[in-house]
């Protein structure tokens, strides 16, 4: 599957450098493309008049942010340039922005010391172009001070390509880093925009195409990718005219406990409604009759399963509403001992599941897990960001054999050594049920025979999707996971 692939710092680079040699194109030349994309925005959506203060450090960065400067100036607005001096010379692009820029301005400023940073006026817009995707170490000395000043100003910011501290490919907790309004991102997305804890430095991105050779992104491996529509257009499976029920699998869902019975209905109508031929649903004693009201289409078994032949089922799903009591423990125990199928594990059952940590062997091949953050850490250990959980997530998933999603406003999905993160879905996923729903999706796609991770792969979209598409309806407040249910068909016909 050729999905977006996300880079690191270094990758980048190359992408600059191979762009430069294969275009061919000189390195300023390619400057002043990212700079009139970025200046075309700007003129674009900020029309009302105010003074617009640009920062820059000496690296490309910063050159960027000169050419934008001498092009802003060109279609008349009010810019003022401030040059962080840190004792470095700057890079040979940036030393020929300096000049241009000369010539048609003489609001060009050195900050120097601390005195030297200008007060920031609310209704200033600033544009932050200090550090780029190459920075090392965190923001200290009169860096710091600079962003801190831009941070406190409440002034509204653009940051150029990455707000400045910012890492790309791994955690900044506890730097210093621009708060940007909108950042303006060159290409492709970065990884580190789909990390939550980064989601108040960066605000709106948008990518803007400079014209990078694409063909160098076949050149490279990379352990992180984007899913994108066409991926799904890809994998999805169109359904025979002339199949049957049986051609499209029977799958266990067990599921549900007294007061939880809304789990598993959420669950059994989300399988339902994603394409599997049968589904029987085993539930505790006392509560068959919620679940033929709510969903006629499912049969019913009670929780005991002694005399099932399990391995009549394409695959089983476990864990929505299931509670974490003793029978539930053995039941968990006795579906990952002696089921050889892949399963998916979910909720209470992963919960279980964390209390033996010897049971993680045990699961069968092939299985897929969907905790959220908290469960993902009481499975596999604490973690100190997101960018390192991200990282346990692919190094368990190999380990075991397994394939984990960490569930998210960008889901990873992590198998065989490689992650896929989703761009689908929306904050009205943000509440109770919505899990369970995936649960149902996901069980459905693996009774119909998709690989794992394809079935991980195209539920989380689809999921995600139908949650998009019922906002039409609904706003995300007041989005139910039966809503993302019922726009579920409309997300599949998007693909059929």
């Amino acid at each position: 599957m050729n999905s977006m692939k996300l880079l690191s710092a270094q990758q980048f680079r190359d992408w600059d450098a191979y762009t430069i040699k294969h275009e061919p194109i000189s390195s300023i030349d390619l400057m002043e493309l990212a700079a009139l994309e970025c200046a075309e925005y700007i003129a674009t959506e900020y029309t009302i008049v105010r003074t617009i203060l640009i920062f820059c450090a000496k690296g490309n960065n910063g050159g960027d942010g000169l050419a934008i400067a001498r092009l802003l100036i060109g279609k008349g607005f009010d810019v003022r340039v401030y040059i962080l001096e840190m004792g470095k010379m700057g890079t040979n692009d940036f030393q020929t922005n300096l000049h241009r820029l000369h010539i048609c301005t003489t609001e060009i400023h050195f900050i120097q010391s601390i005195d030297a940073i200008p007060t920031i006026l609310q209704t200033d817009l600033l544009i932050d172009a200090l550090y780029g995707t190459g920075i090392k170490d965190s923001l200290k000395d009169l860096s710091k001070d600079l962003v801190v000043s831009m941070n406190l100003s409440g002034a509204e910011i653009i940051s150029i390509d990455i707000p400045s501290g910012l890492y790309v490919d791994h955690s900044s907790k506890g730097n210093i880093i621009v708060k940007a309004n909108t950042t303006l991102t060159f290409q492709i997305l970065k990884l580190c925009f789909l990390a939550a804890e980064n989601a108040v430095y960066f605000g709106k991105v948008h990518v803007l195409n400079i014209h990078l050779i694409t063909d160098f992104l076949n050149e490279i491996t990379t352990v992180y990718q984007i899913i994108e529509a066409t991926n799904i257009q890809s994998l999805y499976k169109p359904r025979n005219e002339f199949a049957h029920k049986g051609i499209f699998g029977h799958a266990l869902l067990i599921a549900g406990s007294v007061g939880k019975i809304g789990a598993a209905i959420l669950s059994a109508r989300a399988a339902m409604r994603s394409g599997l031929g049968m589904l029987t649903v085993s539930l505790p004693a006392l509560t068959d009759i919620e679940m033929h009201l709510a969903l006629p289409e499912a049969m019913l078994i009670n929780r005991d399963l002694n005399g099932i032949d399990l391995e009549k089922f394409a695959t089983i799903g476990i864990g929505p509403g299931l509670g974490t009591e003793i029978d539930s423990e053995k039941m968990v125990q006795t579906i990952i001992e002696n089921y050889k199928k892949p399963i998916l594990i979910d909720a209470d059952a992963l919960n279980i599941i964390s209390k033996h940590s010897d049971w993680l062997s045990k699961i069968p091949l092939d299985s897929i897990l969907t905790p959220h953050p908290k469960e993902f850490d009481r499975l596999f250990g604490e973690s100190d960001n997101e960018f390192e959980r991200w990282q346990k997530a692919i190094h368990f998933s190999e380990h075991y054999q397994i394939v984990i999603l960490v569930k998210g406003h960008h889901t990873l999905i992590a198998s065989k050594g490689k992650g896929w993160f989703n761009q689908s879905g929306n904050a009205g996923l943000a509440k109770a049920g919505s899990g369970d729903t995936l649960t149902g999706v996901i069980t459905a796609l693996l009774t119909q025979g998709y690989n794992s991770t394809v079935a991980a792969i195209v539920s989380v979209y689809l999921h995600g999707h139908a949650a998009d598409l019922a906002l039409k309806d609904q706003s995300k407040e007041s989005l139910l996971a039966s809503d993302t249910i019922e726009f579920l068909g409309a997300a599949f016909k998007e693909f059929a």
